[in-house]
């Protein structure tokens, strides 16, 4: 299992009558936190509208590209960056690459952060969504902030907001306080947070590197959703006695706020309208699901080969090489489910939570499963991969 240097902030919003008024942020600690490059591909693999067809070579190809840049790590090295050829590349392909990274790390990283629990009415706690149906009015904004991910909790919806930027610096972390980018997004998500009825969430910042993958992960304090952080991977912790403070300006009531660019995150998240109850929020979410099983029913229909079954339910899928820049370092397998199986999600985060190097990297969400290998080791049998994702703790 690969890692990325992460560090975390916890952050409180001070409100006024007019919304957010201040945010104060206080530094946690950072260290090597381990993530999972099959769950970095599997959030990938689903980032696009599933109410539209979903062509198989541009997703194939999407995964080819992503393997290629970033490189992982079977033992407890940190995630590598191509970053020669990432610096040689277009600049929508660089883009492409740190986004696809931002979300991938924004996803890994929380099976190691938390300790969530999943409903037990219907989606599991990482079934998670870049496009909401849009007839599901009356629950998130159209216009201004888009979080790019929404996860459906036992606890309530958490949005997710992910950021991926190329870094060229010795020090990959910014020093100090945060970056004026952060800032500001931090400003319009605490807003967004308390225009929403003060929301849960949280936002990743992933930088790409000579040195590797470095992360900020900025979570709100009090939020029922986010308790149970887990702190055992931090070695350096962070100084409580120097809080990083900012107000938040206040909107001119005389400009709209227009929908932010499509341009600006690869990744976009066009959620519904808020409507101000928890209901209508959790309707919204409810009617995801149709979409994403229909999306996995065609999905399944077109894989031709069968790889095995997992706990008697076929799995069709293949074995995709990241060989875009010549020689591949890994390939992963994207298999699909005919149907979902109840799987030990929290021994899933276990898993995933080690550094163990005698373990292969997989990861099931709902009905679509990745597995990532090293081309140099033989591939693992089937009955290996579903022996280890079905094991009991």
């Amino acid at each position: 299992m690969s890692t990325v240097r992460a560090r975390v902030w916890r952050f409180k919003i001070e409100k006024g009558k007019a919304g957010a008024e201040a945010v104060q942020a206080v530094e946690i600690g950072q260290g090597p936190l381990p993530v999972s490059l099959a769950a970095m591909v599997n959030i990938n693999a689903l980032a696009c509208d599933l109410r539209k067809t979903v062509d198989q070579r541009v997703r194939d190809h999407e995964i080819k590209l992503l393997l290629s840049y970033i490189v992982g790590n079977q033992g407890k090295g940190p995630l590598g960056v191509e970053c020669p050829a990432l610096d040689s590349s277009a600049g929508h392909i660089k883009r492409f690459v740190s986004e696809c990274t931002g979300l991938g790390v924004m996803s890994a990283a929380s099976q190691a952060l938390f300790d969530w629990t999943p409903k037990t009415d219907g989606l599991g706690s990482f079934d998670n969504y870049a496009t909401l149906p849009g007839k599901s009015a009356g629950a998130y904004a159209k216009t201004g902030v888009r979080p790019d991910l929404l996860y459906d909790l036992a606890a309530g919806p958490v949005a997710g907001e992910a950021r991926g930027r190329r870094r060229d610096a010795k020090e990959m972390l910014p020093p100090g306080k945060g970056t004026p980018e952060q800032k500001q997004r931090l400003t319009k998500l605490a807003q967004w947070s308390v225009d929403h009825g003060d929301h849960a969430y949280f936002m990743s910042w992933v930088w790409l590197g000579v040195g590797g993958v470095y992360v900020d992960i900025f979570l709100p304090n009090g939020s029922a959703a986010l308790t149970g952080l887990k702190t055992g991977w931090i070695d350096e912790p962070g100084d409580d006695a120097r809080p990083w403070q900012f107000r938040v300006p206040r909107p001119d009531p005389r400009r709209a706020e227009s929908p932010e660019p499509e341009g600006d995150l690869v990744i976009a998240a066009p959620l519904p309208e808020f409507s101000g109850e928890g209901v209508a929020t959790r309707a919204a979410i409810s009617r995801v699901a149709p979409a994403a099983e229909a999306a996995m029913d065609r999905a399944f229909s077109r894989e031709e080969h069968q790889l095995g079954t997992l706990a008697g339910v076929p799995v069709r899928g293949r074995w995709i090489r990241g060989d875009v820049l010549g020689v591949a370092r890994h390939e992963v397998l994207l298999g699909v489910l005919g149907e979902r199986i109840e799987v030990d999600r929290r021994a899933q985060r276990e898993r995933l939570a080690t550094l163990a190097t005698d373990r292969l990297d997989t990861f099931l969400d709902g009905r679509l499963l990745t597995v990532v290998r090293p081309v140099d080791d033989p591939p693992p049998t089937w009955d290996r991969i579903s022996a280890e994702l079905l094991e009991q703790p």
